[in-house]
């Protein structure tokens, strides 16, 4: 059914059946500029919650490309795509169409820092994004490229100097008015593009570059703090010139794990899973850089790049003498080239080809693609709000690299919220935040508009407070229901189906707690289980699930006219039973950090005139953060506790003298 669909919209896509001049004639209430993760994702998002949506990108062609890794998911970026899904994203369906080897990394540790990951077929991914997104109701696709944005005064009686109406199409392509605009543009935003000493305009090998007039405006018309990063790709290597032989052989789980919530199994059947090999660096491989670094302008350029993902170069040159995987990683099932990740590098052809063969396994290895680096601007995310507008602008949105992040899932997630924002905005709905309390999202989010970057941001369970309630198998428990009941963008199918599951899965808790018997008992019910003898308390059925050695399928095999009306849903019981003792203190944890959270700062607020009981230093960091909520400042680097309680006295005595002379106070939680 999938691809008979596929064929019928590629059919329309080489014929663009969606005239020019019939977009331009039309208003639509969002536009989402860029077809990379955080425009798929922002686009669908915008068009679910009811918003008439245009996506521009430059070539349809290109929509969904993994434009770097062939992979999805992993530690903290597993947690996002779960998320995404759960909240009706496209991402995680996508790659349970195209994974050809699923694994959950980080298992020696506790389920909630467990990440899910596949390496995906490129082309079946992009063809999955495409064909979802050609039949997404609403929603209409452009190529072409925006040269400028469409800018008016701002409404004086809303927040924001300057109000976004549209965008200006490059090439004399004419004006597109709107009511928000989404801006997705990755690495083309001023893009340049690296290799050797060679530098040319772009965002991605191939494409031309694009969004030059647009950094413009972001800068000298609506007054944006930009700044620079840069990123980079490895060589592609011809698969048939590897010795696989002289390398490590890493198999996938045996049972594939999807990644929606609504896929019982992925497209791949677990026989058909591809392998993964491992070799390492060698001494060869930090010769060949160090001769190469005088030909190799982009290393030394003082733009920041991606600390947990560096270039080869840069681990060569922090970490003298020291050895560094290579995963070599199939791009899919027809597919005759491998990616080898952790070999990012920007030097010359050559020099490339006598690196990689200085590794063990690739020493007739020929290249196909070379890797090269990339620099783009991006904009200072403080400038956000947590709903993603930019706090100057009405009707701007920004999701993705544009505001400093790095990786496929850290802007998905981004082009989600914003696309959500969007369209709520359009359609004169409320803006809405995710507190990191409630998901990772949440966390990404705060972090940027609270924090900030100086590098690439990229996520990491370790960032999370809360990570033993924000975990993978509960992210459609944890948003499904606000998705449709308050967001808007989660059918209501899902949200029937995921109500269904939260009901049997506190069917089947009732019943494990139902289930009381003196340790004695148990240890006899269970000998392989170890029980303490010491211990002669009753312990109920969930209590004992808690214990590793318990499985959900033992307890339903003592007590099977209880219990194994639930084994479907064993695994996630198992996983409730574990955390519900540390769930219900992180609870209490939580509503009072979400009161903290609530707790709005004025909009208005000048900080820099504060009483003389926060240091200058302080007042500089409120003055350039602003943060939305008590919450988000005292998340502000240089921010002390005691900053934050005189803080929160002057917003108090604030709110109290206006509310004695009637003033209305001017802020926006």
């Amino acid at each position: 059914m999938f691809v008979k669909r596929l064929h019928v919209l590629r059919k329309a896509l080489s014929t663009c059946s969606i005239p020019v001049a019939e977009v331009h004639t039309q208003h639509y209430d969002v536009i989402v500029v860029g077809g990379g993760h955080a425009g798929t994702e922002g686009a669908a998002a915008a068009s679910r919650v009811g918003a008439k949506t245009l996506l521009i990108t430059q070539k349809i062609q290109t929509i969904g490309a993994l434009s770097c890794n062939p992979s999805l998911g992993g530690v903290g970026k597993g947690h996002l795509v779960k998320e995404i899904d759960a909240l009706d994203g496209v991402m995680g369906r996508a790659g349970d169409w195209a994974g050809i080897h699923f694994s959950i990394l980080n298992r020696s540790k506790g389920p909630a820092v467990w990440g899910p990951r596949a390496q995906l077929d490129r082309g079946r991914y992009r063809d999955f994004i495409q064909s979802e997104l050609l039949s997404t109701e609403r929603l209409t696709i452009l190529e072409g490229s925006v040269e400028d944005l469409l800018v008016s005064t701002a409404d004086p009686d809303k927040p924001g100097r300057h109000k976004v109406y549209g965008i200006r199409l490059a090439n004399g392509g004419g004006e597109i008015h709107c009511g928000s605009v989404v801006l997705t543009t990755g690495t083309f935003l001023s893009g340049s593009l690296f290799m050797g000493q060679n530098s040319s305009p772009g965002g991605r090998m191939g494409d031309p570059p694009s969004c030059v007039g647009l950094s413009r405006c972001l800068k000298e018309i609506l007054g944006l703090k930009v700044g620079r990063l840069r990123t980079g790709t490895p060589p592609r290597i011809l698969k048939d010139t590897i010795d696989f032989s002289l390398t490590e052989i890493r198999l996938p789980d045996e049972k594939p794990t999807p990644f929606s919530f609504i896929n019982t199994h992925t497209n791949c059947k677990p026989e058909d899973q591809l392998p993964c090999f491992l070799t390492y660096t060698t001494p060869g491989v930090e010769r060949v850089v160090n001769e190469s670094i005088h030909v190799n302008s982009h290393i030394h350029q003082d733009t920041k790049g991606p600390r947990y993902c560096p270039s080869i170069e840069s681990k060569v040159l922090r970490f003298p003498g020291r050895r560094h995987q290579v995963w070599l990683e199939p791009e899919g099932w027809s597919s005759d080239l491998i990616y080898p990740q952790g070999l990012s590098m920007t030097m010359p052809p050559d020099k490339q080809l006598s690196l990689i063969r200085e590794i063990p396994g690739l020493q007739q290895a020929h290249i196909q693609t070379p890797g090269y680096g990339v620099q783009y601007d991006f904009v200072c995310p403080t400038q956000l709000y947590p709903w993603l507008q930019v706090k100057s602008t009405q009707g701007l949105f920004l999701a993705g690299q544009i505001n400093g992040t790095t990786g496929y899932e850290e802007a998905a997630a981004q082009g989600l919220w914003a696309g959500v924002n969007a369209g709520r905005t359009s359609l004169s709905k409320n803006s809405l935040s995710l507190s990191r309390t409630q998901s990772y999202i949440g966390v990404l989010i705060d972090d940027l508009v609270g924090r900030g970057v100086t590098e690439p941001y990229r996520m990491f369970t370790s960032r999370a407070e809360f990570r033993t309630s924000l975990r993978p198998d509960n992210a459609d428990m944890r948003l499904t229901p606000r998705g449709f009941e308050e967001i808007g963008c989660v059918s209501k199918q899902r949200y029937t189906e995921a109500l269904q599951v939260q009901g049997r899965l506190n069917e089947a808790l009732s019943a494990l707690q139902s289930i009381s018997l003196p340790a004695a008992r148990w240890r006899n019910k269970l000998q392989h289980v170890n029980i303490s003898e010491n211990k002669s308390t009753i312990l109920n059925g969930e209590e004992v699930l808690q214990y590793k050695e318990v499985s959900f399928q033992m307890l339903a095999s003592a007590f099977p006219k209880l219990l194994s009306p639930y084994l479907e849903f064993s695994e996630r019981i198992k996983v409730e039973a574990l955390y519900r003792p540390h769930c219900e203190k992180q609870r209490r944890e939580m509503e009072r950090m979400q009161v903290e959270e609530s707790l709005c700062l004025p909009d208005d607020i000048d900080y820099l005139t504060l009483p003389v009981s926060l240091s200058k230093e302080v007042r500089e960091i409120l003055d350039r953060a602003r943060p939305n909520t008590l919450g988000a400042a005292t998340r502000l680097q240089g921010i002390t506790p005691a900053a934050i309680v005189h803080l929160l006295n002057y917003v108090q005595k604030e709110k109290q003298r206006n509310q004695g002379t009637g003033k209305a106070v001017n802020c926006f939680g």
